[in-house]
């Protein structure tokens, strides 16, 4: 088994021990930290989205208010709606509906909101867990397409090795040659 420190030093450096010398093997040293900062900032993107729902969950369940909504509009990521508290105070969220999934315009629905910010609302009995799988999935296809990436960086690097095997190949006899031919003109 490979230690996370080996594949790290992998990852970045490619297969070669030594620091790059040609442009090419700096631009591929650069492009590899370059997919792995991109991944992890995507990763970490997805976790906090994840957290930040927990965290609008936890200031709703702590000053809880329950109320029935009317669904002005619906949408996949955004629905507006409208509710009135116990306090016949009217309320139109900024932001929308937390958890919006699965509503139609016009539909009346009953929505927990945090009563010292009734802009803070959500579906009732829906929390952050229908957060995961979507940021999840983000997290996931990230890592996918940065392995993708990585490999094909990977490909390029052997191609070079071998490109650079081939040409000093290619110079060795070339070179014993010159080197013959001066030997053979300075002993004459």
């Amino acid at each position: 088994m490979i230690s996370p420190k080996a594949l790290l030093h992998i990852l970045i450096h490619g297969r070669s021990d030594e620091p790059p010398t040609t442009g090419i093997r700096i631009a591929l040293r650069w492009a590899r930290i370059a997919v792995l900062i991109v991944t992890g900032l995507v990763t970490l993107q997805s976790v906090l989205l994840v957290a930040g729902a927990w965290r609008d969950d936890l200031a709703i369940q702590h000053n809880m208010g329950v109320a029935q909504a009317e669904v002005l509009s619906a949408g996949p990521r955004r629905s507006t709606i409208e509710f009135v508290t116990p306090e016949r105070v009217t309320y139109r969220p900024e932001l929308g509906v937390l958890y919006p999934s699965e509503l139609a315009t016009g539909m009346r629905i009953y929505v927990e909101y945090n009563k010292k910010d009734p802009n803070l609302v959500r579906v009732q009995h829906r929390n952050a867990g229908l957060a995961i799988i979507p940021a999840g999935s983000i997290a996931v296809l990230g890592w996918l397409v940065a392995t993708a990436a990585l490999i094909g960086l990977a490909l390029l690097d052997r191609w070079l090795d071998r490109r650079g095997e081939a040409k000093r190949v290619s110079m060795q006899p070339a070179a014993k040659a010159s080197d013959q031919q001066i030997s053979h003109d300075v002993c004459s």
